[in-house]
This record gives structure tokens, C-alpha cells and sequence, in this order.
């Protein structure tokens, strides 16, 4: 079971700066994959994952008006791509009932007045000397509230609103199973056998023939 862990970080003036830039390229990546999906003729096949990602990533590059993204980590662009993925299958499988919970709209373009995020999995974080690393970031001074129960596989950098930052891990850990305290008892009652408990123990009925006979049937 994936649960998450998140703790306010506190990045320098410049490391504010850079992770905007990173906020601002997973936000054009996402953008730039959705817009290109919905200019598809209808009836055509979608792009995979890797396509989206040489597409609106690799080869976005070499484009003037997106050369600026060689200037962060590739790791949560792709990833960006990736959550995009998840989106809309979560929306598929919502419209076909497939999907517990609310019912999930169709991805939305992303606006830089909202809450800004960028996911980094493994590779493009580490934790160091209770600092976290991010990729072309450096080290972020980061306030531990609580100590983490397994090592993380992917940290989301979060900007809220109020221009503060957190960062959020994701961790598997093992679900907890509890025994309730007050366990019942099933009973089956029957004619010869007067219970018989759903541990296995059986009550026999007490013999009512001698008193039959004493009393002797009861006229209406």
C-alpha cells in the first residue's frame, strides 16, 4: 500500500528560481502532449508514452520557442508525460465504471495561477544529510516533521498558493491487519441437538419425556 509523506522544505532565492523553471516545463510538457492529443483526427491512433515524451521533450528542444527546456532535469519532464498517461486512464476507466470513488473529467490544460508541482522519481532525488537532493537544484533545507518508514520511489516538489513549498514522498509500506476485540459467537438451534455454536460445540437438548408424562398432554 502507497501512502504519502510531506514535510515543508525551505529552497534558497536562486533553488525558488529553478524549481519556477521547472513548475513552468512540466507545466508546458503537459500542455504541449494534451493539446497535441486533442488535434488528432478523430478515429486516429493516439501516440504512446514514448512518443508523447520524444515528441513534446526531445525533439520540443531543438525548437526555438522550447530550447529552455534543456535547462532542467529530463526526470520530471517525462514523468510529467507519465501523469499525463495516468490522467486519462483514470478518466476511462471512471466513464466505463472500472474506477471506485469520484467520477474523474477529462485532463485539463494546466495554468500557472494554480498550484505548481513537478514529480521526481528515483534517480533524480536523494536524501542527504537531512537535506533533499533534486536534480539541477542542489540540496533543500527540509523541516522533518516525522521520520519516513521506507525509502521513498518518487518526491513531489509542491507549490501551493501562498508560495510556500513542500515536498511529498511517496512510500510503500505494509497494511496493518487488526483483530477485533469482541469476536461473536454464530449459533444454529435444532430439535435434537438444542445448539450448535460456529466454534464447533454442540449443546444437546435436556430430555422433556419424563416431564411429558408427569404433567400428561394439556387439554385445549
Amino acid at each position: 500500500m502507497k501512502v504519502r509523506y510531506q514535510y515543508r522544505i525551505y529552497p534558497t532565492d536562486q533553488q525558488c528560481r529553478d524549481l519556477a523553471k521547472v513548475f513552468g516545463c512540466c507545466r508546458v510538457v503537459w500542455n504541449d502532449a494534451l493539446a497535441l492529443i486533442q488535434s488528432l483526427p478523430k478515429g486516429e491512433k493516439w501516440p504512446s508514452c514514448a512518443e508523447l515524451q520524444k515528441r513534446c521533450i526531445t525533439q520540443a528542444k531543438k525548437i526555438e520557442g522550447r530550447k529552455w527546456l534543456a535547462e532542467v532535469s529530463n526526470i520530471p519532464l517525462q514523468q510529467s508525460i507519465r501523469d499525463l498517461g495516468t490522467a486519462f486512464k483514470n478518466f476511462f476507466e471512471s466513464r466505463k465504471g472500472k474506477r471506485k470513488g469520484r467520477r474523474v473529467g477529462f485532463p485539463q490544460f494546466k495554468k500557472k495561477a494554480n498550484r505548481q508541482s513537478a514529480r521526481f522519481c528515483r534517480g533524480g532525488f536523494s536524501i542527504k544529510s537531512a537535506k533533499v537532493y533534486l536534480a539541477k537544484i542542489g540540496n533543500i533545507k527540509t523541516k522533518w516533521s516525522r521520520l519516513l518508514p521506507a525509502e521513498p520511489s518518487s518526491a513531489t516538489v509542491i507549490k501551493d498558493c501562498a508560495g510556500r513549498h513542500f515536498i511529498s514522498f511517496a512510500v510503500e509500506i505494509q497494511p496493518v491487519s487488526i483483530e477485533p476485540k469482541n469476536q461473536g459467537v454464530g449459533v444454529d438451534f435444532g430439535l435434537e441437538t438444542l445448539a450448535t455454536l460456529s466454534t464447533g460445540e454442540k449443546v444437546k437438548a435436556p430430555d422433556t419425556s419424563a416431564l411429558y408424562q408427569c404433567v400428561g398432554p394439556q387439554n385445549p
